[in-house]
């Protein structure tokens, strides 16, 4: 499924033959190929998509939790199962960080992208593994500088797609797109993305707290590096990512708990997340941790201690 699938008709949206959960429909109408749903309420997560169509849906396998809806919940949101429920508390039991670390990053990703609209000027964004609309989101922070911001945003959770409807709601003068592809299939992500973006001008990289969900066999530091190959000079790369460095132990138990319900976690030292940013200009200060990264007067992490945070993020620019 990429975003050509996604066609728009006043407020429905078309999931074409995704599966969505189980249980009731909450304040959905379907029509051939199409569903309406009223996304502000969390029980919207349904079976009665898959009768959208009489093709075959997607299982949402909500056996098994799912990064996207895990941090959904750590954030306070709705959309999620009970095994990314219970997958998030077992980590809050092993590692108290693991509470703190997706609010502190989050408000990490606001003040990068506050910086690279206001200060450094770009006005496109290519967010891969966006996971669930949590305001403000990217087209929200970067449009409320330049209205003409365009953004487009990448996962591959069919949650996450069934959701695109409140991260397509772009300011009239810009763009947002979605596609449905992930991380480790860049040469795809880069094609679709120049439907929307104009890759003969800078372009922002975002990758927030995704790349740890990237083990070493799949080889992150070449997905990443081939991401930036294809952007033009004076583009930028903004990353986070979990680190093991302060409670070693704690985030070895919640990689543990991710592997025994099926789900790659690979936290990562300093040296390793500083390797992604080879051959670019850092930013000032570096990598470092994420709520010591420029905070402001918005920023709710800014007195946490490192070990509670454990987030590594930098922003830097391709020469």
């Amino acid at each position: 499924m990429t975003a050509q699938s996604l066609p728009w008709a006043g407020d429905e949206l078309a999931l074409d033959h995704v599966l969505i959960g189980s249980g009731a429909l909450v304040s959905a109408s379907l029509s051939p190929g199409r569903v309406r749903i009223d996304v502000s309420d969390a029980d919207w997560m349904t079976e009665a998509a898959s009768r959208a169509t009489d093709r075959p849906p997607v299982d949402l396998r909500t056996d098994v939790p799912h990064p996207a809806r895990v941090y959904d919940y750590l954030l306070g949101g709705k959309d999620n199962f009970p095994a990314d429920r219970t997958a998030a508390e077992h980590g809050r039991s092993s590692n108290p960080a693991s509470d703190v670390a997706p609010g502190a990053n989050r408000d990490w990703l606001r003040r990068a992208v506050t910086y690279l609209t206001a200060e450094q000027g770009i006005r496109q964004f290519l967010d891969i593994g966006t996971g669930l609309p949590t305001p403000p989101n990217v087209h929200e922070v970067a449009q409320g500088i330049d209205p003409g911001a365009r953004v487009v945003y990448t996962d591959h959770d069919p949650i996450v797609l069934a959701h695109a409807r409140a991260l397509l709601a772009s300011s009239p003068s810009g763009v947002t797109d979605y596609l449905d592809a992930d991380l480790r299939d860049p040469e795809r992500i880069i094609e679709a993305a120049k439907r929307t973006l104009d890759f003969d001008q800078p372009v922002a990289l975002l990758l927030v707290a995704i790349v740890h969900f990237i083990g070493d066999a799949d080889e992150p530091h070449r997905i990443v590096r081939q991401l930036l190959d294809a952007l033009p000079s004076g583009s930028y790369l903004a990353l986070s990512h979990l680190t093991g460095d302060f409670l070693p132990e704690q985030w070895k138990k919640v990689e543990e708990i991710y592997a025994a319900r099926g789900v790659t976690m690979q936290v990562r030292p300093k040296p390793a997340i500083e390797s992604f940013f080879d051959g670019l200009e850092l930013v000032d200060p570096g990598v470092t941790l994420v709520h010591r990264w420029h905070p402001d007067e918005k920023d709710r992490f800014a007195d946490r201690s490192d070990e509670l945070v454990s987030v590594y993020g930098a922003i830097a620019r391709k020469p």
